[in-house]
């Protein structure tokens, strides 16, 4: 599977496994980079791709013309669609900036937290689990890895009774948060207001549900 129109299905792998991008995480000299570097943009065109469209029609030329850069490039830094797909839908990274906060200040980290990261990564970094056209196999691989990394990692987290409940519950705050910051921009109340004062009214619903109280 090296072809830059690679086109088998994730699904043939195990749900479990997350294949790394292969060598190369570092920008490659005089190969189109710019202020993000190559893997960046290909990354955020990657994901935006798998997201609108199901994925047997995601082809790595498409992402290679979203991304300003050659399909080559993207066949050196990630080998296969394959390997680009599964790096697409490690929700790992963002969980690790999203719980690391202790449980008391928890709610108002959260929701900072997934501000920032939405602007750094030109996205939200969960909402994809939503809104995918993948196939079923796809979707079930995305929902399994959401389930894994973000609710069963918030859930080993928090301490008293229904934990995995109130897990479920601050995820789905989350990607509440993210679809209304996506639905309302960018002229709308939420485009407009500071991230404090959004964490202000929106974080002490997600700490009540963090305290189980």
């Amino acid at each position: 599977m090296s072809t830059a129109d690679e086109s088998t299905s994730p699904a043939t792998a195990d749900a479990g496994r997350t294949v790394r991008p292969q060598a190369g995480a570092s920008p490659v000299d005089g190969e189109e980079e710019g202020p993000e570097t190559g893997r960046d943009a290909i990354i955020r065109a990657a994901r935006r791709a798998f997201t609108l469209k199901p994925y047997s029609e995601v082809t790595m030329r498409g992402i290679a013309a979203a991304a300003g850069v050659s399909p080559s490039l993207i066949v050196k830094r990630f080998g296969t669609k394959e390997a680009l797909f599964n790096t697409v839908v490690d929700f790992r990274p963002a969980a690790t900036e999203l719980f690391t906060a202790p449980l008391p200040d928890l709610g108002r980290h959260l929701v900072l937290t997934m501000i920032d990261l939405r602007d750094r990564l030109h996205g939200d970094p969960l909402l994809r689990v939503v809104f995918s056209l993948g196939i079923e196999d796809e979707r079930t691989l995305l929902r399994a890895r959401f389930r894994e990394q973000v609710t069963d990692r918030l859930a080993g987290l928090l301490t008293g009774p229904d934990a995995r409940l109130r897990a479920e519950l601050v995820a789905g705050q989350l990607l509440g948060l993210g679809a209304t910051l996506s639905l309302h921009r960018p002229d709308g109340a939420t485009a407009q207001t500071t991230a404090e004062r959004l964490a202000d009214l929106y974080a002490p619903g997600i700490q009540h549900l963090v305290d189980g109280g």
